[in-house]
């Protein structure tokens, strides 16, 4: 899924830390990480942050729940 405009990036992260399953970053090269990993959350962040917004990131959830949560944030922010 795409995810685009993330303005409360302290709250995204925390829904990502919430969720249940992996929740994985897609980068521009095709390769995956764990945005459950704290590590991997500062080395996106230093990769896509600007102007304090991500304005776009791809990400792939397993779970259900997972999914909901993050179009949740999306939708009610």
């Amino acid at each position: 899924m795409k995810v685009t405009n993330i303005k409360d990036v302290e709250k995204f992260f925390q829904v990502v830390d919430s969720c249940k399953g992996k929740v994985e970053l897609v980068t521009g090269e095709g390769d995956r990480l764990n945005l459950k990993s704290k590590l991997s959350q500062i080395v996106s962040l230093a990769n896509v942050f600007s102007n304090g917004e991500i304005p776009e990131l791809e990400l792939v959830a397993y779970e259900r729940e997972d999914i909901d949560k993050l179009m949740n944030f999306m939708i009610n922010g």
